[in-house]
């Protein structure tokens, strides 16, 4: 998923599991999950790569999910998607809890090699306070776990 999305140039920051994997946290991840620079242009390329991934709406009860029509504007439309794909689940959230969105999280964001391509990942801070305003007990079961690694890599500093 990362290499289609990178190859359509989405411009997007990755968050949630697979970020906190990054800098070092144990807990698996079963999805992607990325914020978008929502702009019309951009929100087009990410129309057109979930054209590619095949990208379907998660449903309760719809193993293969549901199909749907999208483009810029009705992606910029919904707030959060829960979209899954031949290679997976994909998240994509505008405004994850505690942030502002892209904007915020670009501003410490690290360019990072991921899985053959170089994505920008969300700091581990932006990590750590969108999961603890998100405040959902899978959070809530890291939350421990992230912040020691944060505390360990500010005193490294």
């Amino acid at each position: 998923m990362l290499e289609v999305l990178v190859r359509h140039e989405v411009d997007f920051i990755l968050i949630g599991g697979l970020a906190a994997n990054s800098y070092g946290s144990p807990f698996p991840t079963y999805d992607l999950d990325i914020v978008p620079r929502a702009d019309t242009a951009n929100l087009g390329r990410l129309s057109n790569a979930l054209r590619e991934l095949d990208a379907r709406i998660r449903a309760e009860g719809v193993e293969d999910g549901v199909s749907f029509d999208h483009d810029a504007a009705s992606l910029a439309a919904v707030g959060v998607w829960n979209l899954m794909t031949p290679f997976g689940m994909l998240d994509i959230s505008f405004v994850p809890s505690g942030t502002t969105g892209y904007p915020d999280l670009a501003q410490d964001a690290v360019p990072t090699p991921a899985y053959g391509v170089v994505v920008s990942i969300a700091s581990l801070g932006d990590i750590v306070r969108s999961k603890q305003a998100a405040n959902r007990p899978k959070d809530q079961r890291v939350l421990p776990v992230l912040r020691e690694i944060l505390d360990r890599r500010l005193d490294d500093n």
